[in-house]
């Protein structure tokens, strides 16, 4: 296992507080608080219970043992309020805990560039990290649940070195019984039960570090062919038609054959405790003889012996517990550096300043934007092959331009740039003659709006799908699905904009067709009003009558915008006032439809000659 030094790993625990304060605010101080009460209270019984005890073998007063009796019942049944307060408060927030680290992946997919979330080293250092955190517990969460052992072995050490003090200072009248050397060599025996303890920790985590970095597959393993492949209606009915269960049952037989095998490193992992235990044993005999001794030569009363025994008890667990969390906390650092490691990953892209020209119509304005590729050329992060290749293109205020071409020509990636979900790896893009990279990422984004081909609906309402937030106008959302051509379908709805989608939340929730489903990505662009409207294959899922209502209707569904229409289904470019044909990463053909079509030998001409032969 690789070592960190503990100047290195008190950073990286004070940071894991610092998220843990941040995602999960009040469960370490919760466990903190309850462990201090738990670990506590036991020495204030013991204290009681040794003066009661003295009392009863001694002068018997009524009156200070009912005392002494009233305050230990009071405190522990004050304690036990406080306990059960604070363990429903701090089970409450651990049953969350997990719901909220997955947020913090979230946060950090959301903040990254985009390219990253393409980037196959990335996404691995992620799956490692939450495979880390979420298999064993292995960062965060052992931090929170270090942080009652590190309370407990305080409390013990603190209150049991001053509840033995009297053990030491009191006399028997004999030297060797009296001799200062007893509390070092008492302080020793206990030493070496936690020593042993630590040794054996040490070899436990060894053991377990490398059992970790072996089974990161059986985890991804188990949970693809245990619950993925079964439970996820997308894949049910291939494995179901193909009977895929069977290569899955063949995994299981694997997995199976790992577990027994690493059933070795558990029995390992078992033994060096053990011998521990065995040794913490023998010490904690020769602090119980050296009490009974002195107590037998007279040195202090009888139920001076109960609080010592009990004390040293506590002093030895103490140790131990501190002895184990020293390596315990190296082996959750070097998980939780691994987690930093991934939150640490910087944003490369250039971040502009200069504001958007507010020109939108929501905003009262003309809404004159105008876009221009200037030899723009792009190839994917740890690729050498051009995607686009030296594209130089102005879309004009208002113009319907449509995009096409065969699959892998560039089409999308050429969307992508224009969203600045890349960046150029060569030439510039313009917005009104200033390259798009200068301006405040979130201004630029707020004037386009896209439904990408592979557009993504959520479980929450109709009208939340559609407004991208929780508040929304009612009157506006139906519009907008109105011109979607989805208001047929909104009749039939339970709650009408306010229907749920899908059932993960909601019970009642609606489960729609893809035809459907593209037709509120549609309202959804619609809603957000944006200058510029991107629509990547619209009509995908749609039967021919809706395609032929989205086309009819399409002037009064863009509204006037800057339109940019991506189809292989060239029937769909005729209403479009220009035709950029792609080919291979470039633009090989640009013009109408008429103009693009008479060109016999033209690639545009290829194409709607090859796709009329089936409409004949």
């Amino acid at each position: 296992m690789k070592k960190m030094s503990l100047r290195k790993r008190f950073k990286v625990t004070t940071r894991g507080f610092g998220i843990l304060k941040q995602y999960c605010p009040g469960l370490v101080q919760g466990k903190f608080l309850y462990e201090f009460i738990n670990s506590l209270q036991p020495f204030v019984s013991v204290w009681f219970s040794a003066q009661i005890i003295n009392e009863i073998s001694g002068q018997r007063k009524i009156d200070l043992l009912v005392l002494y009796v009233s305050v230990v019942v009071l405190f522990n049944f004050v304690c036990a309020i406080f306990k059960s307060i604070l363990k429903r408060i701090c089970d409450e927030k651990e049953s969350q805990m997990w719901s909220w680290f997955g947020k913090i992946f979230s946060d950090k997919q959301m903040s990254l560039d985009f390219a990253c979330l393409e980037d196959a080293k990335i996404q691995h250092q992620k799956k490692q990290a939450e495979e880390n955190l979420y298999m064993f517990g292995n960062g965060l969460a052992q931090l929170v649940w270090g942080t009652q052992t590190l309370v407990k072995a305080l409390v013990n050490i603190t209150a049991s070195v001053a509840m033995t003090a009297d053990l030491f200072t009191s006399r028997s009248g004999n030297a060797a019984a009296d001799n200062p050397a007893w509390v070092f060599i008492l302080f020793l025996c206990v030493l070496i039960g936690g020593l042993f303890n630590s040794k054996a920790v040490v070899k436990e985590n060894d053991i377990f570090m490398e059992w970790c970095e072996n089974t990161v597959w059986f985890n991804r393993a188990f949970t693809f062919f245990g619950q993925e492949l079964y439970m996820n209606s997308d894949r049910a009915k291939d494995v179901r038609i193909y009977r895929q269960d069977k290569i899955a049952a063949n995994m299981f037989d694997k997995l199976i054959q790992k577990e027994k095998s690493d059933g070795i490193s558990i029995f390992k992992m078992s033994v060096y405790p053990a011998i521990a235990c065995f040794l913490t044993g023998i010490a904690n005999t020769v602090c119980y003889l050296f009490v009974v001794v002195k107590a037998f030569l007279g040195a202090f009363a009888a139920g001076d012996i109960v609080q010592y025994v009990a004390v040293l008890s506590k002093l030895g667990d103490g140790l131990q517990d501190l002895m184990f969390m020293l390596p315990d906390n190296e082996v959750y650092c070097i998980h939780l550096q691994s987690l930093f490691d991934y939150l640490d990953i910087p944003n490369n892209k250039y971040q502009g300043t200069i504001p958007v020209e507010k020109r939108s119509f929501c905003e009262g304005g003309d809404n004159e934007y105008e876009i221009e590729f200037c030899n723009v050329s792009f190839r994917y992060p740890g690729t050498n092959n051009d995607i686009l290749k030296n594209i130089s293109v102005k879309i004009q205020i208002g113009q319907r331009l449509s995009i096409t071409g065969i699959n892998g020509s560039g089409k999308t990636t050429f969307i992508k740039l224009l969203c600045r979900l890349y960046d150029p790896s060569e030439g510039e893009i313009l917005l009104n003659g200033v390259d798009i990279k200068k301006y405040n990422y979130e201004e630029y984004m707020s004037i386009i709006s896209v439904v990408f081909q592979d557009f993504k609906l959520f479980s929450f309402s109709i009208a939340q799908n559609v407004a991208a937030d929780v508040n929304y106008n009612p009157v506006y959302v139906t519009e907008c699905l109105a011109k979607s051509g989805f208001s047929k379908r909104l009749s039939q709805m339970p709650d009408g904009i306010g229907t749920y989608l899908y059932k993960d939340f909601e019970q009642n929730g609606v489960e729609i067709s893809g035809g459907e489903a593209q037709k509120i990505a549609l309202a959804r662009a619609i809603y957000k009003n944006a200058p510029f409207i991107i629509l990547d294959e619209p009509a995908s899922s749609l039967d021919a009558i809706a395609e032929a209502g989205i086309y009819s209707q399409f002037d009064q569904i863009t509204g006037g915008r800057t339109a940019i229409y991506i189809s292989h289904r060239l029937s769909s470019c005729k209403f479009c006032d220009k035709i950029l044909v792609f080919h291979e990463g470039r633009i090989i053909q640009n013009g109408t439809h008429n103009e693009l079509v008479s060109a016999t030998g033209g690639k545009y001409r290829e194409l709607w000659d090859a796709q009329a032969q089936y409409y004949i």
